[in-house]
């Protein structure tokens, strides 16, 4: 992937987290992995759209919001179904761990059932259990899912350093689009 000079069909948000991104796994943690990277831009977009924060969705279409249920629909699927609720169990674990781990400790005071869940353990578990599930056609790579479950909380203190630069470059006034 070039990334000299900014895809034309990206938008301002989409280049500006992806540079971050890119700036602080690639030059301050030294990570060469670079569809690592890709990957953890991809899931920043995702998770920065409303619709996709709330994780896999329940049966009757719905989406469910704790980790907890998502856990349960993934122990009733089978095959590939099984490893996407699983990915996206890792994804859900990573995002909320690296860019607000302090909203983890509101499921604990609000009682929540997900209070009682170690989201680093849970995210680690899950990457892995989807890295032996073939996935497919288009499907990340069980090497690379792997690779988020043995380096997940890497992943999760670079998001947070990903949070940390935006707020500091928004705080500044020197990028206007987040603040």
């Amino acid at each position: 992937m070039n990334t000299d000079k900014p895809s034309p069909q990206l938008s301002s948000l989409e280049r500006f987290l992806s540079g971050i991104n890119e700036s602080i796994f690639h030059a301050t943690l030294g990570i060469a992995d670079i569809e690592l990277v890709n990957y953890l831009n991809n899931l920043l977009m995702r998770f920065v759209r409303s619709d996709t924060v709330s994780g896999s969705g329940r049966p009757n279409g719905s989406p469910a919001n704790q980790v907890f249920e998502m856990l349960i629909q993934a122990e009733q699927s089978r095959g590939v179904s099984r490893r996407r609720i699983h990915q996206s169990i890792g994804d859900f674990t990573l995002f909320w761990s690296g860019m607000y781990p302090e909203s983890l400790n509101n499921s604990r005071v609000n009682r929540s059932p997900d209070g009682v869940l170690n989201y680093h353990g849970q995210g680690k578990r899950s990457y892995s259990i989807a890295s032996e599930i073939e996935g497919g056609e288009g499907c990340p790579s069980s090497q690379l899912l792997k690779c988020l479950s043995d380096q997940f909380d890497l992943c999760a203190h670079g998001l947070r350093e990903v949070r940390r630069e935006w707020e500091e470059r928004t705080d500044n006034g020197e990028f206007g689009l987040l603040a």
